[in-house]
């Protein structure tokens, strides 16, 4: 986690923002080169993590 997001693996690099990369039409080897220190498992993990997200049936507001 970094600033309260899930990050891969500990990096620092957002899913989110990876995710968005992705759906902007960049392909998983464009972000390879962008981001060698990453792996092409990464952002398969970023893609699985989306859809168990997806999959979320209810979200309950934790009240302080």
């Amino acid at each position: 986690m970094c600033h309260g997001k899930p990050v891969i693996r500990g990096l620092r690099y957002p899913v989110d923002s990876m995710l968005e990369l992705l759906a902007s039409g960049m392909s998983i080897e464009e972000l390879l080169t962008d981001y060698p220190d990453l792996e092409r498992e990464d952002f398969l993990a970023c893609i699985e993590y989306a859809a168990r997200l997806t999959q979320v049936k209810s979200i309950y507001r934790i009240t302080s």
